[in-house]
């Protein structure tokens, strides 16, 4: 059972079935003294649980005191949310089933066999290998036995799970490291590790070497000596000072040896930086718990995503009944919530478990009336939470950076369009000469002329696209609940308005023509006073250009962007968009054809910098599960502050960089998968999958792959050649997901998602988390992990000589030494001759070519040339002598060849030739490119055609045969059908333009493949 929430007083849960049950204890003298309900109320507690954020049930209980109630819901909420405890050992988790086993004992203090089988198999083969290993442990192993606890010890349990797990690999590991030999078969013991055998290991193997020498010493005797002390079973080793195989093995699967290095998970960010410059963990319509036009709306959400360490929610607020406002999803059959019950979840939840700030980006449908009605209940149920007025030292003014999140923890920030005091030509005036802020409050028997009468409902009309200046493929679809942020250009005095006024009169003109006027059917209201009051930091305009956002330099207005969008603009200003969100906050929401409540990769906005990348939290896809990876860091704060390279103005960073980012050390990763314990309880054949997500050059995916283990769950061996990711361009923004799968891909057995900087190299064993990022208990895989600083190809020994000099001396010297059985009589009688020192390269040439007839011309001055220096004490420039002392005649037994320039070598006759050749090539390449492209556009456009002119002929043939009213308007039962028939033309044109699409980006990887070849054909020198 995974705790995910307690609560107490008036916020735990009753359910209605155990309302007589609830009744009868009230009215029970003994329980409740008092005879008061709100006493009562304060006595119970109740604790919400279930495996991941929608599934959840609810467990109630009542104690004897209100101070009682509190302790345990307190506590056992610490409990659920220690991340010491999330990330333990795989030995902890060993423990814990242990654990377990014992407190299913009866009263007689025996444990059944079989719980004890059950807890590891439930296939008859598997059962019938749990029983083999429980008699060679000693312990009964029939299906009727029992055991009893005082025998049912630790020690025996270990050995049973050595029996059962059979953990050949690790004797094989440390054998190697001990250096003897390895059989599988072995009736001997094996030799233990000594002390300086286990030094080498903890300082080869296991210690990072990123790692400052300085802050992280070296492991010396005493470390060794102490590991022994703590693992070893064996007292007779402990005495001898040496580390057993069974010793090694609770080392290896310890806490001591985690994977991931506990120090990320405390808070180690700075979080004194603006709030620009952290990543946020954000979700997209919150109050969803299913899909996005047909499913169901919950309070509980919110409460979720709070807990699980979201900092930025959604609310979609809209007109509901009886002048109450209500959260739904726009245009859709989703049913509504209370708006009320909404902000007083959220007032409840919000910092249980983070105390870091806490953005709500409402998204407002109400007339002025419920609007104040919704700022009135955020006072009411934030307090002081709310942060209504800006700081002083951060004032709301241009070139002023966003407060940190330091100065911001509990407090609740409104992100909602904004009213203001400038009145501008493009606004319209309200009747009789009103002030903006002016709320027409209509008499109950009144109506506003969008709302219908009786219920106070704004009809929600039809779906309507808006459209875009920005890019043709731009998706502002309300489909998915999100309105592009400041509303349509249309509204009065919105938080648009302001932006308007600081424009010239030509750039608002232009934005005239390339924005025309749309209707509001689909745009938010406008903002009240009482609600606009509430929000400071976070204004939603709407994004024009990043020039003009830079000219502005406000840092307190933010933008929307569907995915779509931010696609285009990473494609067209990568750098661009990377210095935006240095100053300024941006959101990227999914686009609207995810009705599925899919999500996007978040690493490809990451890596521009975005801070709030909102997903969908009620689908646990790859997306969520990385996501929920990440946000682990830094104490689940909900924050991780970005690279610095993304923070400095001075510094510039291309998301797609392939080569090192400067001043960034790349990194080179290794990992390899050796085996698997209680992957499952099914008898099944699995795999292990192992990708890297971060910048597209680092991104590796269905790349890495082990064998698949058939028919073995319990304890499967791969120990193949690792998988290596040979160049890491930015590993502070990579992380590692190990996922293991059970055969044919149909169920995934456990994955786990681990950053890169905070990755621990050395032989580990990795506990699986669930889709939720719940540890899955005994379930993990043991690996080999090795991380390092990259080095390109060639200049590894290079590398190696700049961080051991003396070592690679050392190395040359003896490698000299190697060498000398290779040298002639005459070479070894002048080196041991008069104890001249060694030759000079120039020297060297003139041995070797003075061995031919016995004569050398050295020019004029004669040898002593060769000796001379500059008077500043430099050797003089050899290349002259080199050529001066070449030797003359047909007896000459080598030449030195002059090199020629670059630019000679290119003109020459044959490389010309060779050149213009590759062009014309490539020319006919990319002409029969074009030509395809515009078959494939022909093609298009033809099939484009006969779909509109098929359905034209059926509208009107179906019109023909419902025939036409006295009015001219169609009958109304038949609009609806009409309406889907436009909906299904619209489907197969959408389905068309993707199939073009997919079509036109093959053809165009093709041609570029082929033109990649022929370079290559061309560079390669020809063979003989």
């Amino acid at each position: 059972m995974t705790i995910r929430d307690t609560r107490k007083d008036k916020y735990a849960k009753v359910p209605k079935v155990r309302l007589a049950a609830l009744l009868t204890i009230l009215e029970d003298p003994k329980l409740n003294k008092s005879g008061s309900t709100d006493l009562m109320e304060q006595k119970s507690f109740t604790i919400v649980h279930g495996p991941n954020f929608v599934d959840v049930s609810y467990c109630n209980f009542i104690a004897q005191k209100p101070e009682i109630a509190k302790l345990w819901a307190d506590e056992i909420l610490k409990m659920a949310y220690n991340l010491i405890a999330i990330n333990a050992s795989p030995m902890t988790f060993l423990h814990k089933a242990y654990k377990k086993l014992c407190l299913s004992a009866d009263r007689a203090n025996k444990v059944s066999v079989k719980n004890i089988v059950k807890l590891f198999a439930r296939h008859g083969d598997d059962k019938k290998r749990v029983e083999v290993a429980l008699e060679a442990a000693g312990l009964p192993s029939g299906k009727n036995d029992t055991v009893l606890l005082e025998k049912f010890t630790w020690e025996t349990f270990l050995v049973f799970y050595h029996m059962l797990t059979n953990r050949l690999e690790v004797e094989k590991v440390f054998c190697a490291l001990t250096e003897q030999p390895y059989s599988g078969n072995r009736k001997t013991k094996l030799r233990g590790m000594s002390v300086e055998q286990l030094v080498k290991f903890l300082n080869e193997e296991q210690r990072d070497p990123r790692l400052n020498e300085i802050l992280y010493p070296y492991a010396d005797t005493n470390k060794a000596l102490e590991v022994i002390r703590d693992y070893e079973p064996i007292k007779e080793n402990i005495a001898k000072n040496v580390l057993s195989c069974e010793g090694f093995l609770k080392y290896l699967m310890s806490d001591e040896n985690t994977v991931m290095s506990m120090e990320k998970l405390d808070q180690c960010d700075d979080m004194d930086q603006p709030l620009a410059h952290y990543f946020i963990n954000s979700s997209h319509n919150t109050y969803l718990i299913g899909h996005q036009l047909t499913g169901r709306s919950s309070v509980e959400m919110y409460r979720q995503c709070l807990l699980a360490g979201c900092r930025c929610v959604e609310l979609d607020f809209w007109n509901g009944r009886l002048e109450e406002p209500v959260i739904v999803h726009g245009f859709t059959l989703v049913p509504e919530i209370s708006a009320k019950e909404v902000i007083e979840g959220i007032a409840e939840s919000a910092f249980k478990t983070s105390e870091w700030p806490v953005i709500l980006s409402f998204e407002n449908h109400c007339n002025p009336r419920q609007q104040a009605k919704i700022a009135g209940y955020c006072r009411e149920f934030f307090g002081d939470m709310l942060l209504d007025s800006p700081l002083e030292a951060f004032p709301i003014e241009p070139g002023v950076a966003l407060p940190p999140p330091s100065l911001l923890k509990r407090k609740i920030i409104i992100k909602n369009k904004k009213k203001h005091r400038n009145h501008h030509h493009h606004m319209r005036n309200t009747p009789g000469g009103e002030s903006q802020f002016h709320v027409e409050l209509n008499q109950p028997g009144e109506s506003r002329p969008t709302e219908m009468q009786g219920n106070g409902e704004i009809p929600r009309p039809l779906l309507e696209k808006e459209g875009s200046r920005e890019s043709s493929e731009e998706e502002n679809e309300v489909a998915n609940g999100e309105i592009p942020d400041g509303g349509a250009l249309d509204v009065v005095s919105s938080s648009s308005d302001e932006e308007e006024g600081a424009l010239t009169p030509e750039e608002i003109h232009e934005r005239e023509v390339t924005s025309p006027e749309r209707g509001t059917t689909d745009a938010e209201e406008e903002a009240g006073a009482e609600i606009s009051a509430l929000v400071n930091y976070v204004q939603p305009v709407h994004f024009h250009s990043f020039e003009a956002a830079e000219k502005r330099s406000r840092s307190y207005e933010m933008s929307s962007f569907v995915e779509t969008h931010s696609s285009n603009l990473l494609k067209e200003s990568p750098m661009e968009f990377v210095n935006y969100n240095k100053r300024q906050l941006a959101r990227v929401y999914p686009r609207g054809t995810r009705v599925d409540s899919s999500n996007f990769l978040p690493h490809q906005f990451w890596n521009a910098g975005c801070q709030l990348v909102a997903l969908n939290y009620q689908t646990l896809d790859l997306a969520m599960q990385l996501n929920l990876g990440i946000f682990e860091f830094n104490n689940r704060s909900g924050y991780l502050l970005k690279p610095d390279f993304m923070r400095r103005p001075d510094r510039r960073f291309d998301p797609f960089a392939e080569s090192t980012v400067d001043g960034i050390i790349a990194g080179t990763v290794s990992v390899k998968v050796i085996s698997g314990q209680f992957l499952s309880d099914k008898r099944a054949g699995c795999y292990v999958e192992v990708e890297m997500y971060g910048l597209p050059a680092d991104t590796v995916r269905k790349r890495f792959r082990t064998k698949t283990v058939p028919n073995n769950c319990i304890n499967p061996v791969w120990d193949e050649e690792p998988f290596v990711f040979k160049k890491v361009v930015l590993p502070e923004l990579a992380s590692i997901r190990i996922v293991a799968y059970e055969e044919g891909g149909r169920a995934c057995l456990g994955n786990r998602v681990l950053p890169i900087v905070g990755l621990r190299p050395g032989y580990k064993h990795i506990a699986l988390r669930n889709e939720a990022g719940q540890p899955l208990g005994i379930t993990s895989l043991f690996v080999h992990v090795k991380v390092g600083d990259y080095v390109p190809h060639g200049l590894s020994d290079f590398a190696e000589a700049l961080a051991n000099p003396i070592k690679y001396q050392s190395e040359l010297e003896k490698r000299a030494q190697q060498l000398s059985v290779f040298q002639d009589d005459e070479e070894m009688e002048q080196e041991g001759g008069d104890g001249d020192p060694p030759h000079t390269p120039v020297k060297k040439i003139d041995s070797r070519t003075s061995q031919g007839d016995g004569s050398l011309n050295v020019g004029e001055d004669g040898p002593n040339k060769l000796s001379k220096t500059k008077s500043n004490g430099e050797v003089p420039d050899t290349t002259m002598t080199a050529h001066e002392s070449t030797p003359i005649g047909s007896q000459t037994s080598k030449l030195l060849i002059e090199a020629e320039g670059l630019d000679k070598l290119w003109n020459n006759k044959s490389v010309k030739e060779k050149r213009i050749e590759l062009e014309k090539n490539i020319d006919k390449l990319r002409k029969k490119y074009e030509k395809e492209r515009q078959n494939l556009t022909q093609q298009q456009e033809k099939r484009r055609s006969q779909l509109q002119k098929s359905h034209s002929k059926l509208v009107k043939k179906y019109s023909a045969n419902k025939g036409i009213e006295p009015t001219g308007t169609v009958k109304r039962e038949s609009t609806q059908e009409l309406g889907s028939m436009q909906e299904e033309l619209e489907a197969r044109l959408q389905e068309l333009e993707k199939s073009y699409q997919a079509s036109l980006n093959e053809l165009g990887q093709a041609i570029l493949l082929a033109e990649k070849k022929l370079q290559e054909k061309y560079h390669e020198p020809e063979k003989a």
